[in-house]
């Protein structure tokens, strides 16, 4: 292992004790930098056929939304382990200026590569700026506070999914695509003003080596691992040569990966990450509620477009229901888990989970929105209960040089959730399209769509094929996301089996 000795900086004590924060501007700052990559996560897909039409490159925009993913989950275990050694603020900082730095050259691309490779530098700045919002609020507020205050966070995000589409059209149609990009600038500017005059860490110099072997073989494997994720079956075969070499590589990658670890003065991922019961269940958890998101964010907006035939607006807000539960179940976690405990406030989270993902199983080709949206909620209100005890409890378990990694690898979780969830819930709803397109109907003649997204712009077009087609396609398309929505409810029943993992009464992990 390659070391490199500096002198970086340290709270003084194990605890947020050692903070002088003004904790108003600080959190506004933190909800602000929370909006930036929440806004983000949504605003460019309504702007997409813009981006297109000026600069080309149709076939390569899925990579707009897959390299900014990679990047971003790659990169969180990474910032969380530097933000345990020099201190939350510096990493912060550097993440809000390499998200702007990202912004402005998207914002200036002339060509779809270009854009593509200045999405990378938007996905590293996300990836710091996520966890060290979270690790902020875990130093800053007390375990009582922490459940109300991420209810504030969860209603950025619930809000940014209405407000990100919204704008990205509007920019797109009436101002330019490249605003969407632009609109970054002055929220950034404001959060780090905050940042620096509001938010200090006590600190103390202190020697540490970078794990630069680990870093590297870390950042490979799993950028491979999530690439062959993302778009296997899309850009390549799952078992043609190329993509079975692409999971062979990751695979060699982090097995080596484990190995350096295990002799590394300071380990960049600590593998007792993976050993203690309470880090487990809520990192399993993390991992399903992963991929439940994107299951839902995914398919509920498609089948509301394809198959009930409304615009991306309206398909939007039944899914925003979702995101509202969430924050009003989070803010009110707190009082429950202080005198539940943490798992069984995660098992009533999950219970809600399981109960609308199971409602949504009743959905079909004549189901109103406002029924869609009520069982969304459900589903919201569940993930609030189920995410918020499971983040506070890791935290809680460890001191603060180690708070950065347990969040971070908390939330490195969710976002290989996801990645898996594209490909699991893709390779279901497709595989059923393909069998129903296999045997069409008399009368079903032209071009069907091979994926489930290609049925839904069908669909939505009107000119989109004879009105044979149109109805088999929807048929089709119901019964596909019928599928993905029976997968999701066998997610989360898994999920519950991660909750019990983690102990009824959660104390402080001893480190030796």
């Amino acid at each position: 292992m390659t070391e490199l000795s500096l002198f970086v900086t340290q709270t003084t004590t194990k605890s947020s004790v050692g903070l002088r924060s003004e904790r108003g501007p600080v959190l506004l700052a933190v909800m602000m930098c929370t909006a930036l990559v929440a806004i983000d996560a949504t605003i460019l897909a309504a702007a997409v056929p813009a981006v297109v039409s000026d600069l080309g490159g149709f076939s390569q925009f899925p990579w707009l939304f897959s390299i900014y993913l990679l990047a971003q989950a790659v990169s969180v275990p990474i910032y969380g382990k530097l933000a345990d050694s020099i201190g939350r603020k510096p990493v912060m900082l550097v993440g809000i200026g390499l998200f702007l730095a990202g912004s402005i050259l998207c914002g200036v691309a002339t060509t779809m590569p270009l854009l593509i490779a200045f999405r990378v530098v938007q996905g590293l700045g996300a990836g710091a700026v996520l966890p060290m919002s979270v690790t902020i609020i875990g130093d800053i507020y007390s375990v009582e506070e922490r459940a109300r205050v991420q209810g504030f966070i969860a209603g950025v995000w619930g809000i940014a999914s209405i407000v990100g589409p919204t704008l990205g059209g509007v920019f797109s149609e009436y101002v330019s695509w490249r605003w969407i990009f632009f609109v970054n600038l002055p929220i950034g500017a404001v959060a780090t003003v905050l940042l620096l005059r509001g938010f200090h860490e006590n600190i103390e110099r202190v020697r540490h080596s970078i794990d630069w072997a680990g870093a590297i073989l870390l950042t490979t494997g799993v950028s491979l691992l999530i690439l062959a994720l993302l778009e296997g079956g899309r850009s390549w075969g799952w078992l043609s040569p190329g993509g079975v070499a692409i999971v062979v590589a990751a695979v060699a990658l982090l097995v080596a990966f484990v190995v350096v670890e295990r002799r590394a003065a300071e380990p960049i991922l600590p593998l007792w990450v993976f050993t203690r019961r309470v880090l487990i269940g809520a990192n399993l958890a993390s991992l399903a509620i992963g991929a439940v998101l994107i299951g839902l964010t995914s398919y509920i907006p498609t089948f509301a477009q394809g198959v009930l035939g409304f615009g991306a607006l309206l398909s939007g807000l039944a899914l925003g229901a979702m995101t509202i539960g969430w924050p009003i179940a989070a803010a009110s976690a707190g009082k429950i888990y202080m005198r539940f405990g943490f798992r069984n406030t995660s098992i009533l989270g999950v219970a809600f989970v399981v109960v609308g993902s199971a409602l949504l199983l009743l959905v079909d080709e004549g189901t109103s929105l406002w029924t869609i949206a009520g069982f969304t909620f459900i589903v919201g209100v569940g993930l609030g209960y189920a995410s918020v005890p499971t983040l506070v409890a890791v935290q809680s378990s460890v001191d603060w040089d180690r708070r950065g990694v347990v969040t971070a690898t908390n939330l490195f979780a969710r976002s290989l959730g996801s990645a898996v969830g594209v490909a699991v819930f893709g390779a279901i709803a497709n595989a059923k399209l393909a069998q129903d397109f296999r045997t069409p109907p008399a009368g079903a003649t032209g071009k069907l769509p091979k994926t489930a997204d290609d049925a839904a712009v069908v669909l939505g077009n009107q000119s989109g094929g004879t009105e044979v087609v149109r109805e088999f396609v929807r048929a089709s398309l119901t019964g596909a996301t019928h599928q993905v929505f029976i997968a999701v409810v066998v997610l989360a029943v898994a999920m519950i089996v991660a909750v019990l993992v983690m102990p009824r009464r959660s104390q402080p992990l001893v480190f030796d």
